[in-house]
């Protein structure tokens, strides 16, 4: 069987903020753009988690988008 491409993904660092991880995850990218980036490939994450935007160190977070 042959695996599929997958999608690039990190973990929350200890204590890590949303922006601290797009500013690692995404360097290349504006701050603001690249944490709007993430939001919208993790909605899992983001729209669902309360508080908002509350990240564990077990959340499996994507750096890119999904194939097409």
């Amino acid at each position: 069987m042959t695996l599929s491409p997958q999608r690039r993904f990190t973990t929350p660092r200890s204590g890590e903020t949303l922006e601290e991880l797009a500013a690692r995850a995404l360097p290349d990218e504006p701050l603001e753009a690249a944490v709007d980036r993430i939001r919208s490939w993790n909605l899992h994450i983001f729209a669902l988690r309360r508080p908002p935007a509350l990240m564990l160190g077990s959340d499996i977070v994507f750096v890119e988008p999904p194939a097409r």
